[in-house]
């Protein structure tokens, strides 16, 4: 092999490491996106799970203030709902800044 071939060779091998390392950078993102969703999802489907839970036994307790509870369980819902939405954005972020 002449001096030129190995060079090629060389600076071939270079650009395809390079790829590969976008590639790999750009799975890890992918994968750091997911857990952050998936995770940051599990704290308020747990929580409306059991606000839900409760406020049904509320109101099979004492029908007559189903209108008050009905309306803080909504409010809970939505700030729980929040945090999932913190969680969607982190992931958003993830994926396409860093």
């Amino acid at each position: 092999m002449t001096a030129s071939t190995t060079k090629y060779l060389a600076t071939n091998r270079n650009e395809n490491l390079k790829k590969e390392i976008r590639m790999i950078e750009g799975d890890i993102k992918t994968l750091a996106a997911a857990i952050a969703m998936g995770v940051g999802a599990i704290g308020p489907g747990l929580g409306i799970g059991m606000l839900a839970g409760k406020a049904m036994e509320a109101l099979g307790r004492n029908p007559e203030a189903g209108d008050g509870i009905r309306a803080n369980m909504i409010l809970a819902i939505v700030f729980a709902e929040a945090i999932a939405i913190y969680a969607l954005v982190v992931a958003a972020l993830l994926i396409f800044v860093a």
